[in-house]
């Protein structure tokens, strides 16, 4: 709420004559209720159907915004009749007055009349010349019905009746009168305009604002500082929005929104206020269509054309997984009167043919080093839906949530080396009606595999084997420590398969403690909070990782306000909850996803620092990629928010993954790469691709794999010596 309280002496005599004019001409002579007003509201109301002037007085409209509420019942007005006739025997009219300027609201965030004055016209009450200052004085009425700046006409025509009220009453003369009606509409917003597009992070820093301070956070004054990077954002709303529309084209056009060929031309404008702009997707209305293209009126009356090579993608679309025919000429994609979208060419004033796409995306990444949030976008257009699918979408993450599995496997004896049976299970525990037989998504199955190549191979077979040798509730209690709660961990096999239902950002919270080497950190979204007069009130403190403590001293001493080494307080390090010599091991894991797995499209990027896993569910009705380097743990869902198939060719590695690497690419443009460092207790053993034992020398593809001190394999002439047995073996190697 903008507001700027000013006293009655400030408040110029050209406002206030326009103020009486518009709302109680009889207000310096009742006594806080007017039956004449009453009566002519009245008389208003039944000769024309509406009423201008109103019947409730200044004394009745304090009354109403101070202490009462806005219902239209009786017992209201009557309330709002004795608390008038009360004010009026407390205070005097210009205290009445004043009250009521800098009470109420005037639209664009404005209350009062001085903070109407700064918004609109960008300057104090004071220096407004008479025609702007009865333009503010018909606001009080209908806030929104006569803006100035979204309905000037209706705001000029609201004005020139005041004018004419005041020449009525004598306020004003002739002159001065037509000199007033003759000024333009000049209002424009001087208020506070987003610099940055980031509607879904401005509804979670307005939500936990209002969790702390209440309605307060409306009135005073804060200034809220986000971690969110402004450069980050705008390429995830970029990103997002490409990859939809993207994966869009791919199923084909599904036609026009509408047809209003039975409309005059010359209204197509202003039906086209009704199709707001979504996602930088333009409505259009075709004029007219031609053998080379299509003519096209926009919402501002422009008009340009669609040439038939912008358009020529459009093959109806049938279903997820089918289309029409390639169409042959425009006329097989538009007809006059189509209302359609249409995209920026690049070119100012050059457009092609796009559509709102009916599949949905989130996108969020975090500082792995203290969790901060850098960049979220919660789908496609806010304005579209204000659901963000970052912290509210709970979605099957398939196997993207099997590096958490595979963590626990390494933590439980198993090595990157270690074989496992990637060959068909049955189950049948007696409860069900059908026996249950995890497949691979291909449907083929590989044998014994080691574990480094199952998970960049994504192996469904081998992920059961590893949650049934270690236990399902041994597993899943070590998942927690990823930071997801116990109860969104199904206790089945089938959570090995990435079941559970979790949000974007807890699978960014999980990832973020792979890149940071295994500490435990929490996102956060407020950076700081100032008060009206920018003082700093409040600060987050996160836990962070021994990398980011430099950092967070630096701000601990910016913020809080103390001078000496010894007051200040320390930052504090977060836990770390997994074996570093793990993350290495299960990091090398999954930077193998992007060099020969099935993240190889981020190659693309040319870095040796990012690792990551796809995600796809059954049926193709989720797609995902979550990845990072040191810097950013970014995760990117695709899907509809009714589940439903994305296609039978549509993967995370070509919905989600494609969204990732353009993100990725500008974030980390220009930034060196951050690796992290190996830990010691670590070895690297050369070994043999096909047992995942010690290679013998000479051998052919032999490997380097690292393995934990205590697990490294015996070296080749050891296993000469004494043969090679499983019982003296500390690390399991074969899982049949």
């Amino acid at each position: 709420m903008r507001r700027l309280p000013i006293s009655f002496e400030q408040i110029p005599q050209g406002f206030i004559d326009a103020l009486l004019a518009a709302e109680d001409d009889n207000f310096l002579h009742h006594h806080g209720v007017d039956p004449v007003s009453l009566l002519r509201a009245a008389s208003e109301l039944v000769s024309t159907g509406q009423i201008q002037t109103g019947g409730s007085t200044i004394t009745m409209q304090v009354a109403k915004n101070f202490f009462l509420t806005s219902d239209r019942v009786f017992s209201r007005k009557l309330n709002e009749i004795l608390l008038a006739l009360q004010i009026e025997r407390q205070l005097s009219k210009r205290e009445i007055f004043e009250l009521y300027v800098n009470k109420i609201y005037l639209g664009n965030r404005a209350y009062g009349i001085e903070a109407a004055a700064h918004v609109y016209y960008g300057k104090p009450i004071a220096e407004l010349p008479l025609a702007e200052l009865a333009m503010i004085a018909g606001l009080p009425k209908a806030p929104s019905a006569f803006n100035p700046v979204a309905n000037p006409e209706r705001a000029r025509i609201r004005r020139d009746w005041i004018l004419s009220r005041m020449l009525q009453l004598g306020s004003i003369d002739q002159a001065t009168y037509e000199e007033a009606i003759a000024a333009p509409v000049s209002a424009r917003n001087h208020g506070a305009n987003p610099e940055l597009e980031a509607p879904y992070v401005a509804e979670m820093a307005r939500l936990e604002m209002i969790e702390r301070f209440g309605t307060a956070a409306y009135t005073d004054g804060y200034h809220v500082y986000t971690t969110v990077d402004s450069k980050l954002q705008e390429q995830a709303n970029r990103a997002l929005r490409k990859g939809l529309i993207d994966y869009d084209r791919r199923h084909g056009y599904r036609g026009a929104e509408a047809n209003h060929a039975d409309v005059a031309p010359a209204e197509w404008p202003r039906l086209l206020r009704g199709y707001p702009s979504l996602g930088g997707l333009r409505a259009a209305i075709v004029s007219e269509v031609g053998a080379q293209g299509a003519s096209i009126v926009l919402r501002n009356g422009e008009t340009s054309t669609i040439a038939w090579e912008d358009m020529r993608w459009a093959r109806p679309y049938l279903s997820a997984n089918s289309m029409g025919p390639q169409p042959g000429k425009p006329a097989d994609v538009v007809q006059p009167g189509d209302v359609i979208r249409v995209q920026s060419a690049g070119e100012p004033g050059s457009y092609v043919l796009s559509q709102l796409p009916q599949a949905q995306s989130a996108l969020v990444s975090l500082s792995p080093q203290d969790g901060s949030i850098v960049a979220l976008t919660g789908g496609f257009s806010f304005l579209q839906s204000n659901y963000n699918r970052v912290t509210q979408a709970r979605r099957q993450p398939g196997s993207a949530f099997k590096p958490f599995l595979y963590s626990a496997a390494l933590d439980h004896g198993y090595t990157p080396a270690s074989l496992t049976n990637d060959a068909p299970l049955v189950f049948n525990d007696g409860h069900q009606e059908e026996d249950w037989r995890p497949r691979n998504s291909g449907g083929d199955f590989l044998g014994p595999i080691r574990l480094r190549e199952a998970l960049y191979r994504s192996r469904n077979l081998v992920s059961v084997r590893l949650m049934m040798d270690i236990g399902v509730d041994e597993a899943l209690t070590y998942i927690e420590r990823f930071g997801f709660s116990r109860s969104d961990l199904p206790r089945h096999l089938s959570s090995s398969l990435g079941t559970p239902e979790l949000t974007p950002l807890q699978m960014a919270v999980g990832y973020a403690l792979i890149a940071n080497g295994g500490y435990a950190v929490s996102p956060w979204l407020i950076e700081r909070i100032e008060d009206a007069e920018q003082n700093v009130i409040d600060f987050t403190r996160p836990v962070v990782t021994p990398e980011a403590a430099p950092a967070q001293q630096a701000r601990i001493n910016a913020y809080s306000g103390l001078t000496t080494d010894e007051a200040l307080p320390q930052p504090e390090l977060a836990e770390q909850v997994i074996d570093p010599r793990t993350i290495y091991q299960l990091n090398s894991m999954l930077q193998d996803v992007i060099t020969r797995g099935t993240g190889s499209r981020a190659r693309a990027l040319n870095r040796q620092d990012l690792a990551g896993k796809t995600g796809t569910t059954n049926d193709q009705k989720d797609g995902w990629f979550a990845g990072y380097n040191g810097d950013y743990a970014t995760v990117v869902w695709v899907g509809f928010d009714q589940p439903s198939p994305l296609g039978r060719r549509e993967y995370g590695s070509t919905t989600a993954l494609p969204i990732w690497t353009d993100f990725m690419a500008a974030a980390l443009e220009g930034r060196p790469e951050h690796s992290q460092p190996q830990p010691e207790g670590l070895v690297s053993v050369r070994i043999d691709p096909y047992t995942g034992r010690s290679a013998r020398p000479g051998t052919p593809g032999t490997l380097l794999e690292i393995f934990k001190e205590e697990d490294m394999p015996p070296s080749y002439s050891e296993l000469e010596i004494g043969g090679y047995s499983t019982e003296d073996a500390l690390t399991p190697l074969e899982l049949f």
